[in-house]
């Protein structure tokens, strides 16, 4: 972040100062975590429904922060915002704010954050959002992007009312490229993040089944992932909406932006498109990518058929930004995994492969990733897969016979072990069984530890082991467990 007073900090949040007169500069990081906070940073006192940011205000200032952000008085040099919620967090519903003071912080943190970007006409903003894919994109796109300019994007995940904000506040007068990655709980929520960072290209990657129980069908997902593209500016004012053209709610959304549309994907409408698709027996993708502007050929390092799509949409991010075809060609084959838990393919010294996509699982994305695990059991004669998978959440009604499929998908792709960790899961279980009339072939596991049991006994030099649940129920300690005290190659 550009060096702020905490006199213009209150100023651009529409705070008041409390034990300082405002000359302190915040020339560090902001932070929402106390114990990141470094000499001359700025501390965010955000409420949680476990622990207060406030009650921390003290001991972040004597570990170096300049100032702290808060929505009452602390023991601390602060700027207090007043305790009501505004259009920047009121779409987010706090747990334990019964009194307004969380939405206040996290106001006054969007505001803060929009106050630098308007200060910064040259940055050029990426929004990325959709059903899965968003964080392996938004790496590539950062990645593509490096060479033309200091580029910032999120670590991970940070696609949310604090992630996104706390990234955006890394920008300073030489960042040329900030990367953002849009998340939704709910309506309205993508297009309060919009109005925090404004994005001039805007990418939507696809809309899947994950959150139907908050959005009830794909079609209220796709109106909340389509507040991306009703953000941008005008094509006349620079605005880019990235679209998957083979995706129909995803490519229905031209119709909801006055930007200038481009299409990706294997559609031959595509303006950036991939032919000559093949994928080699680690499940790693190359194709040729043809666009209006000359081909080349891509040998993409990252694992699964479903990157291929990924990939267009980074793609067309960076030839919208100046960056050439053989350029762009050549950093997709050079990039790398990012962030963790995502595909990671990591192989152990007695051949044993693990695929570790533990981060979080929607339908699509499970059954992307037991697509890519049949992929691989062409790379050793006599290799198994085995499939590990705990539930699915946020699926609402659907949940039971969304589980049910995907148990029957891993017979048809001719698995050879399923085990479902986890009895919200039975339903994944008793799809296999009857869709294949498996035995032993399946099984019901009631935790973590069961599952380590069952493979420790009976997993074999040469297997490969497919590791993916929803995000809360911490499945990729079963991947940590399996390579813990293995040596072994990304691959």
């Amino acid at each position: 972040m550009r060096a702020m007073s905490l006199a213009e900090i209150a100023a651009a949040v529409g705070g008041r100062l409390h034990r300082t007169d405002g000359a302190a500069l915040v020339t560090g990081d902001v932070e929402f975590d106390s114990r990141k906070v470094g000499a001359g940073g700025l501390f965010v006192a955000v409420p949680g429904e476990r622990v207060d940011g406030h009650d921390f205000a003290a001991k972040a200032v004597a570990a170096g922060a300049a100032g702290v952000l808060a929505a009452r008085e602390v023991d601390a040099p602060s700027v207090i915002v007043p305790p009501k919620a505004t259009e920047y967090a009121g779409a987010y519903a706090l747990a334990g704010d019964a009194d307004g003071s969380g939405a206040a912080v996290l106001a006054a943190f969007g505001a803060l954050a929009r106050y630098l970007v308007d200060r910064l006409p040259a940055l050029n903003v990426i929004g990325i959002t959709g059903s899965s894919g968003k964080t392996t994109t938004k790496d590539l796109v950062a990645q593509l992007l490096q060479a033309t300019g200091p580029t910032v994007a999120p670590p991970g995940s940070f696609n949310n009312e604090l992630g996104h904000p706390w990234t955006v506040l890394r920008a300073d007068e030489q960042t040329r490229n900030l990367v953002l990655e849009l998340s939704a709980r709910g309506t309205g929520h993508i297009a309060a993040l919009c109005r925090i960072a404004p994005p001039r290209i805007g990418v939507v990657l696809n809309v899947g089944s994950s959150h139907l129980g908050e959005f009830g069908s794909r079609e209220g997902i796709a109106r909340a992932k389509g507040e991306l593209v009703e953000a941008l500016p005008a094509a006349a004012d620079g605005g880019v909406a990235v679209l998957n053209a083979d995706d129909p709610l995803v490519a229905a959304m031209a119709e909801r932006t006055a930007a200038r549309v481009v299409l990706v994907g294997e559609h031959r409408d595509a303006a950036v498109r991939a032919a000559d698709v093949h994928v080699d027996e680690q499940a790693r993708p190359r194709f040729r990518l043809v666009t209006e502007r000359g081909e080349a050929d891509v040998v993409l390092p990252l694992h699964g058929g479903h990157q291929i799509g990924n990939a267009l949409s980074a793609a067309a991010v960076a030839l919208e930004l100046g960056v050439g075809v053989p350029d762009v060609a050549g950093r997709l084959s050079a990039a790398r995994a990012v962030s963790a838990k995502r595909m990671e393919v990591v192989t152990r010294a007695d051949g044993v492969t693990v695929i570790n996509d533990a981060y979080n699982a929607s339908p699509e994305s499970v059954r992307a990733a037991l697509k890519s695990l049949a992929t691989m059991a062409r790379a050793g004669e006599g290799r198994r897969t085995w499939a590990v998978l705990g539930p699915m959440g946020e699926l609402g009604e659907a949940g039971a016979e969304v589980h049910d499929e995907i148990g029957r998908l891993a017979v048809r792709l001719d698995i050879n072990r399923l085990v479902v960790v986890g009895e919200q899961g039975r339903p994944m279980h008793q799809g296999a069984c009857l869709e294949g009339s498996w035995g032993e072939e399946s099984v019901l596991v009631p935790d973590v530890d069961a599952a380590l049991e069952l493979l420790g006994e009976q997993l074999r030099a040469g297997d490969a082991v497919l590791v993916k649940a929803a995000n809360a129920f911490a499945l990729w300690r079963v991947a940590d467990a399996l390579l813990g005290n293995a040596g072994g190659d990304a691959g």
